[in-house]
């Protein structure tokens, strides 16, 4: 995952201001998985549109 990818979950996800202050060590367990989970959901997403099943 790019660091700007990266960024840009924190950002929509509501912890990035954590990140800035302690970087990604920073963030809770609970907010990385939720990161993950929404990487997922975006790729999966992304496959649909490529595959023609949206």
């Amino acid at each position: 995952m790019s660091d700007a990818f990266k960024v840009e979950l924190a950002k929509e996800l509501g912890f990035y201001d954590t990140v800035q202050r302690e970087g990604w060590g920073g963030i809770k367990a609970r907010d990385a998985g939720n990161m993950v989970k929404r990487a997922i959901e975006i790729a999966e997403q992304a496959l649909a549109e490529k595959s023609g099943q949206r």
